[in-house]
């Protein structure tokens, strides 16, 4: 919130007016013991206070968010280092379930109470975009898979969503929506729509996604513009695939700055291809419904302790 001013009307009138009443008029009489002894009896002038200037108190109200955010940090996590984009493969939910004998729909359930601590954890700290590897393409190919398959996974975006709706939320969905069932296609436009004017963070949730399959679309639709006179094919720029990519639904950070994987696989599994280019990755061992703040806080640590180079040489 940005800072108010409260000014006091009355304090330069008062001023002038005590200031006319010490300062003798040019001409006058000589002033006598009586005259010093009645002025004597008039206040003292105020001194001119001081207030901030109109720049000062209308500074960007981020400042003030930030400086909020570092006090809800918990060490040794520093705010002007904290990574602004993170994404998470949430691997191992049925691993975890089947390590204590319980089904898979267990781990799922397990797995949706942690994402929602991990996006409030995020919008306390001032990370700016989560997104989240739910359901990749290749999963359809699993025994006993089929389009209701995928109702747990985008459940997860609904729910956080309508929990957390006033922290400020925009939820993107992202993938192959035209693989899931109608009903779930509906859901995923309700959620985005509820959320598509919230500001706090935004919760990229990938179903039925492919990075290569991602990659290979914006090809797609860059050669058709090049068809259709739209571009010249010499005047293709790393921006224009950019701008073809899901992600490019919150260009203002569509690459993670961290990587986050868990349940001890150690590979991206055809998740954001083009944007991990130059992301941080963390990975551990330990299964997603089991990752807390304490995980996370090691893995946001990890990340502040690294140069960042990306293919420069820093003497």
């Amino acid at each position: 919130m940005l800072p108010s001013l409260h000014l006091n009307s009355t304090l330069n009138c008062t001023t002038l007016n005590y200031s006319s009443t010490l300062l003798p008029l040019r001409g006058s009489r000589r002033r006598t013991r009586r005259d010093v002894a009645n002025e004597s009896l008039v206040p003292a002038a105020h001194p001119a206070r001081r207030y901030p200037s109109l720049s000062a108190s209308l500074a960007p109200a981020r400042e003030e968010e930030e400086r909020k955010e570092g006090a809800l940090l918990p060490p040794p996590l520093r705010p002007e280092t904290l990574p602004r984009h993170v994404a998470v493969i949430m691997d191992g939910n049925s691993r975890w379930a089947k390590a204590r004998g319980l089904p898979s729909s267990a781990g799922h359930e397990a797995g949706y109470r942690t994402l929602k601590k991990m996006v409030e954890l995020s919008c306390q700290w001032g990370i700016r975009a989560l997104t989240v590897f739910a359901f990749s393409s290749e999963n359809w190919t699993r025994p006993k898979v089929g389009s209701g398959f995928a109702s747990p996974y985008l459940e997860v975006a609904a729910n956080v969503c309508l929990v957390l709706y006033r922290e400020g939320i925009r939820v993107c969905i992202i993938g192959d929506s035209s693989e899931l069932s109608q009903s779930l296609q509906k859901l995923a436009k309700e959620v985005v729509d509820k959320t598509k004017n919230n500001t706090q963070i935004d919760l990229i949730v990938a179903i039925s996604y492919s990075g290569r399959k991602e990659i290979t679309q914006a090809c797609q639709n860059i050669a058709r513009k090049v068809k259709d006179g739209l571009l010249e094919p010499e005047d293709i720029t790393e921006s224009h695939i950019e701008e073809e990519l899901e992600t490019n639904c919150i260009p203002e950070f569509p690459n993670p700055d961290l990587l986050i994987r868990t349940s001890g696989e150690l590979r991206l599994s055809n998740f954001l291809l083009w944007q991990s280019a130059y992301t941080e990755l963390f990975f551990t061992n330990t299964y997603w419904p089991d990752f807390g703040e304490a995980e996370y806080v090691e893995a946001l640590t990890s990340f502040q302790n690294r140069q960042r180079r990306f293919g420069q040489r820093i003497n």
